[in-house]
């Protein structure tokens, strides 16, 4: 008993470092701590906004119906590209469930993913999930091509990049809120 009060925290350390090595708990222990660590995503400066021309790609469900990202067009569009793999994606889906819960009626929202649909499917039932999720049939256009998890966009309906994001982020947060509202009214 008395190694274990002198050595508490090489004791802690040692079983958290057992907890990430398995298989079993990395992914869902490495989300907590991205989840306890992220903040508020900002927005990028007006002066440094891009702004989306091209909106030609195409996606498609899980069940195979094919979409064209140009029905977004003079709309809010809030693209999230994650996996399911992705312990930073996956600790900032409750967030955004939670913001799509509020503002799916107003608001385009992308989940895009290169995963199997099949697991997709089983992680969003798991999870209990009801945010649209789309697979690329052709490549996103130039100005939202990341290679980074998850990458965020929030555009204005004029197509420019109001919030773009790449790591966990805090979207259900006031900010975000006020964000989007002020979007919806321009």
């Amino acid at each position: 008993m008395n190694f274990l009060k002198k050595n508490r925290s090489n004791v802690l350390f040692i079983i958290l470092l057992f907890v990430l090595l398995l298989p079993q708990t990395r992914l869902p222990v490495m989300a907590f701590i991205q989840r306890a660590i992220s903040f508020s995503p900002s927005q990028v400066a007006p002066e440094d906004r891009r702004t989306l021309t091209d909106y030609h790609w195409f996606l498609r469900t899980a069940n195979n119906t094919q979409i064209n990202f140009n029905q977004s067009e003079n709309k809010v569009v809030l693209i999230n590209f994650w996996a399911t793999w992705c312990p930073p994606c996956v600790a900032e889906m409750h967030e955004l469930q939670k913001l799509f819960d509020t503002y799916g009626n107003q608001v385009d929202f992308y989940f895009v993913t290169n995963d199997p649909p099949e697991k997709v499917t089983t992680f969003l039932t798991k999870n209990n999930y009801t945010f649209p999720v789309y697979f690329e049939n052709s490549p996103a256009p130039k100005l939202l091509q990341t290679n980074s998890l998850p990458t965020t966009y929030l555009l204005s309906k004029k197509g420019e990049i109001v919030i773009q994001k790449t790591g966990a982020a805090k979207w259900n947060s006031k900010s975000v809120h006020q964000i989007i509202e002020k979007l919806l009214k321009e």
